[in-house]
């Protein structure tokens, strides 16, 4: 049976990888993997466990030209190149590792991790500020759609910076790997749907959003990438916000807060320095009541930000942390549709709206009601995802 990219692609496996106590022989084995720099054992062990999740036939039931990866980072080898320019200053560049050296090029971690599963159709790195692993999401599953592939491991990977580079006071490190498929691709072979992303991503100029109408145009933008993915305006929407203080992240904070884009009850009020499990920052606002007046531990008893909820987590140094955010709210019970929105300093913004369970109210996303990407450049300032 032919697979249809139009039906939807829908995830059927998510593997993460923290680098605390994370060792490469246990992950991926012992030969082979030694030399590696950390971000592409991450990156490796990453996918191993989402394709161990995804079960046996999710990549092999086509053939190598039918599967392609996409990867996202912002500082995998920024570690390396400090080393790299620490041997050559110091003795020569005929002392750099013949293992590390093809790894100058950020290129490689990607290409690694076609090699390893042979993936074929294509191949893109993303190095975008922050949104580089969801345009790695937003890419890949628009090549599926276009028939440039059948079958989609994608991800972002990130090492801690150095001393003295700009966010290693926000360090990430560590990987997430996500395996995408058709709909019914995966039914055919009994895998379980853990849910739909699509993404749409945005450019939001410093200066705009600095400006007295910042959050406007933020709201404007925000209002225009949920309607691009098929969010209905009238549905409860679960947001997470991964943003910095720069003033396109306050502009995009101060977007949300108001909730005129995201279609949370128009009555609610919001209510200063109010958290959300104590963990948004003090003069963060969001809803003082869940919708239909249910409380917020009949909506999320394990402690979830819940439907019509929004939640602020403070950005760290690379593109890790938005992905990580995907991949949890698609482990969440199945129920409303849940908004990823990130943004960096440089104005590069993307939201992520994902229906998480197996079976997605068709209401909730693009590719669940037209068979569409849903990922296409946003009309109001969208740019294309580019690889580098």
């Amino acid at each position: 049976m032919t697979d249809d990219p139009a039906g939807g692609l829908v995830v059927t496996g998510i593997g993460t990888v923290s680098a605390d106590g994370f060792d490469f022989r246990t992950a991926l084995g012992r030969r082979g993997y030694k030399y590696l720099p950390a971000a592409a054992q991450y990156l490796l062990a990453a996918a191993k466990g989402a394709l161990a999740q995804a079960g046996p036939g999710a990549l092999e039931a086509v053939g190598p030209e039918e599967r392609g990866a996409a990867v996202g980072t912002n500082s995998a080898a920024v570690a390396l190149h400090h080393t790299m320019d620490r041997t050559i200053t110091a003795t020569g560049a005929e002392d750099l590792s013949p293992a590390l050296a093809p790894y100058f090029s950020v290129n490689l971690f990607g290409s690694r991790l076609a090699t390893e599963h042979d993936l074929k159709g294509f191949n893109l790195t993303f190095t975008s500020p922050r949104v580089a692993g969801l345009e790695a999401l937003q890419a890949g599953r628009r090549a599926i759609a276009t028939g440039r592939a059948r079958r989609l491991l994608a991800g972002a990977t990130e090492e801690a910076l150095p001393e003295g580079e700009p966010g290693a006071d926000r360090p990430e490190s560590g990987a997430v790997a996500l395996v995408l498929e058709p709909a019914s691709a995966a039914r055919n072979r009994g895998a379980a749907a853990l849910g739909r992303v699509a993404v749409r991503s945005f450019f939001l100029p410093p200066r705009v959003a600095a400006s007295a109408d910042g959050a406007g145009q933020a709201a404007a933008l925000l209002r225009d990438a949920l309607a691009a993915l098929g969010h209905r305006a009238d549905r409860p929407l679960t947001v997470t916000a991964v943003l910095d203080g720069s003033p396109v992240g306050e502009a995009v904070a101060a977007a949300l807060a108001g909730r005129a884009p995201t279609g949370w009850a128009p009555d609610d009020r919001a209510v200063a320095g109010q958290t959300l499990n104590d963990r948004a920052p003090d003069g963060w606002a969001l809803n003082d009541r869940a919708p239909n007046d249910r409380a917020p531990d009949e909506w999320a008893p394990d402690g979830r930000p819940v439907a019509g909820w929004l939640e602020r987590v403070p950005a760290g140094a690379g593109a890790l942390e938005p992905v990580a955010r995907v991949a949890a709210a698609l482990a969440a019970p199945a129920s409303h549709p849940h908004a990823v929105v990130t943004a960096a300093a440089e104005g590069n913004t993307a939201v992520c709206l994902v229906t998480p369970g197996p079976d997605p109210d068709p209401g909730s996303g693009a590719d669940a009601t037209s068979g569409g990407t849903g990922d296409g450049p946003g009309r109001s300032g969208g740019t294309e995802a580019s690889s580098r």
